[in-house]
């Protein structure tokens, strides 16, 4: 792809047991998923599973924002690219 700008970078390990009740993204971000998935519910009710290895970008910064839910009790490590 072409260089995309990024403010920053975050590590994070997430719980196997992670079930996170609706939010807004703190800031438009990808977020990478290295060893296990997750699945994301977006406002309008489509959920979409996110497997080890795959990108998504998150952007629903306002509003009701998303539901987070692990995948398969499977700690999951990840990478957050920060856009803003």
């Amino acid at each position: 792809s072409a260089r995309l700008p990024a403010s920053g970078i975050i590590f994070r390990q997430v719980a196997p047991d992670y079930d996170l009740d609706w939010h807004p993204a703190p800031r438009r971000q990808y977020i990478i998923n290295l060893d296990a998935g997750v699945q994301i519910t977006a406002s309008d009710g489509e959920a979409r599973r996110i497997g080890a290895g795959e990108v998504i970008l998150v952007e629903d910064t306002w509003g009701k924002g998303h539901l987070s839910k692990a995948l398969d009790g499977a700690l999951r490590h990840c990478i957050f690219v920060t856009l803003d």
